[in-house]
């Protein structure tokens, strides 16, 4: 138990570690270099797309759902985010229906 605690605890302060780095390397005082603003505004729609990709990897279109669930809950968040432009919002309801399909549907 202490063990586990200890992991917890150093993991944490890790966390907030890296977490503040940021703001004491950027204090406001400097500009902030163009390679980390390119990087701020490339990064996050490139990991949106791993994840998506290592989401979908393992269908099989030939046996059991035939990927059904993992698609329309895809095209649910695509549209959903489209709309609203609400990361929370899409992903929870797409999370919600690729939940309810598998379980209750497929």
């Amino acid at each position: 138990m202490l063990h586990s605690v200890a992991i917890i605890a150093v993991a944490a302060i890790v966390t907030l570690i890296i977490r503040a780095v940021p703001f004491v390397a950027f204090d406001g005082k400097r500009e902030v270099p163009e390679t980390v603003t390119y990087l701020g505004k490339v990064l996050p729609p490139a990991i949106m797309v791993i994840l998506v990709i290592y989401c979908v990897k393992g269908i099989n279109l030939f046996t059991g759902s035939h990927g059904i669930p993992e698609l329309l809950s895809i095209a649910v968040v695509a549209l959903l985010h489209i709309w609203k432009k609400n990361t929370l919002l899409s992903i929870a309801v797409g999370t919600i229906l690729y939940m309810i399909l598998v379980q209750v549907v497929f």
